[in-house]
This record gives C-alpha cells, sequence and structure tokens, in this order.
C-alpha cells in the first residue's frame, strides 16, 4: 500500500446521509476478481443516467473536483453490506482520505486496511466544510501524523485514530506487510522448532 502522512487537495463534498456501500460501488460490478478498475464504477448509478450519460447535478461530474483525493460525507458514511469492493472503488477512483462523522464499523476498517484514512470530525464541522466545498472549491491539508485537518482559511481540526491504524497508514502497510517485520522471530521459531523434532 501507498503510506500516507500528508494529503492536500481541494475536498469534493458529497453532501449526503447513509451512503451505503451498494451506492459507493453497485452489486452488478462485483465480478472482478481484481481489487483495481472499480473506480470507473464508483457512484455508478449517481453519475450517469440510464442512458450512460453523465449527470451533470452530481458532483463527481463537476470539474472543480477532478482530481481531488478527499471525500467529504455526512454520517453514517459505508453502511449497509460489507463488501470490500466499497473502499477499493474510492481508492481507484483517486480518494485517500474520507471525511465523514460517522462510519459503520466493517467499512471503516476494510478503509485502514486497504490504504484508505477514514477521518471522524464532528456534525457542525463537516457541515462547515460542506457548506464550503459546494460554495467553491475548498482545499485542505491533511496531516495524519499530527492528527489534523488544515483548510485553507485557517479553520483546523484534529482527529482522533487508533494507534495501530495510524502506524500502518504512516508505513503504508497491510497485515501482511506487518507480519513481515517479525520475519526474523518467525525464522528463529521456525529453526527452534526443526531443532527440537
Amino acid at each position: 500500500m501507498k503510506p500516507i502522512n500528508e494529503i492536500s487537495s481541494v475536498l469534493t463534498p458529497l453532501d449526503r446521509k447513509n451512503v451505503d456501500t451498494d451506492q459507493i460501488i453497485s452489486k452488478e460490478f462485483l465480478k472482478r476478481i481484481e481489487r483495481t478498475g472499480f473506480g470507473k464504477y464508483l457512484f455508478y448509478h449517481w453519475r450517469f443516467g440510464a442512458d450512460g450519460k453523465p449527470n451533470q447535478d452530481f458532483v463527481l461530474n463537476d470539474p472543480r473536483f477532478q482530481g481531488s483525493e478527499i471525500l467529504v460525507a455526512q454520517e453514517n458514511f459505508g453502511c449497509g453490506s460489507s463488501r470490500e469492493h466499497a473502499p477499493w472503488a474510492i481508492l481507484d477512483y483517486g480518494f485517500r482520505v474520507v471525511i465523514s462523522p460517522s462510519y459503520a464499523d466493517i467499512f471503516y476498517n476494510n478503509c485502514v486496511k486497504n490504504g484508505i484514512l477514514p477521518i471522524r470530525l464532528e456534525e457542525a464541522e463537516v457541515a462547515a466544510l460542506l457548506e464550503k466545498g459546494k460554495q467553491a472549491p475548498y482545499r485542505l491539508d491533511v496531516d495524519l501524523k499530527n492528527q489534523t485537518v488544515t483548510a485553507e482559511d485557517g479553520a483546523s481540526y484534529s482527529f482522533d485514530i487508533d494507534p495501530y491504524w495510524k502506524e500502518m497508514l504512516l508505513n503504508g502497510w497491510d497485515e501482511i506487510a506487518l507480519t513481515i517485520q517479525y520475519d526474523s522471530y518467525i525464522q528463529a521459531y521456525e529453526e527452534k522448532t526443526q531443532q527440537a523434532q
């Protein structure tokens, strides 16, 4: 995984509550076996009409937010089924950070396991970010090491994250990479076990 420390980007304001994983990545796109290639299907039924043409009223189709790495949404983001394809689609589209007041637990864990930083801020703080982000492109600086979000107008917010997940994201480790950190201990144990036989 790609390490996360500082992310500076215009935010994408997804001003919706209870965004579930089927809206993030619809079931008909779950047939791929790779983790890549899902970004083009992110929020597909909101991004495109029945005729396949882009819905100009949907925020991801607004050229002001192209290349954004920070998605901001209202509470209960990632609710619904536990499909891991949802964070795959978010990451493949280009978002490295999601900011919301609350998340479904399984979705939150799937994010950090796949290299996305999910930040919890207070509802009023998220509402302020969404409002400013809808008015005009609004840049944020996310600093994972110091656990801060700083806006271009000087507004600053702090967030909590479990130290375990923080270390994983800062180093770009998944759980396999973390296990490899203990390779010398594993080797020593294996050698000791073989000698005892």
